[in-house]
């Protein structure tokens, strides 16, 4: 059974486009304005295993904020989407990542309920000259809410010796735990025999 989805999404904002296969390689192409935003896509792809592509026409000229709430929850949906039924995945999964001097953990339940809670320590306002660090908890809020996961994203190390921490590698390896966590959970259990992993009989 192919688990893809092309989703697009039109406002009087943002014009989104999203394709992705959960089964895929890790390929990834992405044009969103928002160059960290990029790069942090292709994290989800990469550690992810997904084939993902997502490009983004959005209103920069104000700010970068329609353009990664918009293009979160058109990820949502086309995530939601492809999973289908959730006939046989693992359901829950959990990653710790290090980058460098930072440790992360995220863990997600493709549950059917939204709720989403993240933790970070305070970061340098904007990395490179549109990412504004207060995004990422929204781009986490807003994908949770339209693929409809819970999703807990934690920062548990941030900084060498109480030093600042480094915004770039903080946002990265929450990504990074968040792909790795994804990929665990949407994986088919062969000990699941097409079942639904609920004992209510439905996600």
């Amino acid at each position: 059974m192919s688990r893809t989805a092309r989703i697009e999404r039109v406002t009087n904002e943002t014009k989104v486009l999203v394709e992705i296969d959960l089964d895929g390689t890790g390929k990834g192409d992405f044009a969103t304005g928002v160059g960290f935003y990029d790069h942090m896509l292709n994290q989800l792809a990469k550690h992810g295993g997904f084939d993902l592509t997502v490009r983004t026409e959005g209103d920069l000229e104000i700010d970068a904020h329609h353009t990664m709430e918009d293009t979160a929850i058109a990820l949502g949906d086309a995530f939601a989407r492809a999973l289908g039924d959730k006939a046989g995945i693992r359901r829950y999964g959990s990653a710790t990542i290090p980058m460098d001097e930072v440790l992360c953990r995220a863990a997600v339940d493709l549950s059917g309920r939204p709720y989403v809670v993240h933790d970070e320590p305070e970061l340098a306002p904007y990395i490179g000259p549109v990412y504004p660090t207060s995004m990422t908890r929204h781009i986490f809020e807003s994908f949770g809410h339209a693929a409809k996961v819970t999703l807990h994203v934690s920062v548990l190390r941030a900084a060498r010796d109480g030093g600042r921490p480094d915004a770039h590698h903080v946002v990265e390896a929450q990504f990074k735990a968040f792909s790795r966590a994804l990929r665990e959970a949407v994986e088919i259990d062969p000990r699941n025999a097409g079942a639904l992993p609920s004992t209510k009989g439905v996600l």
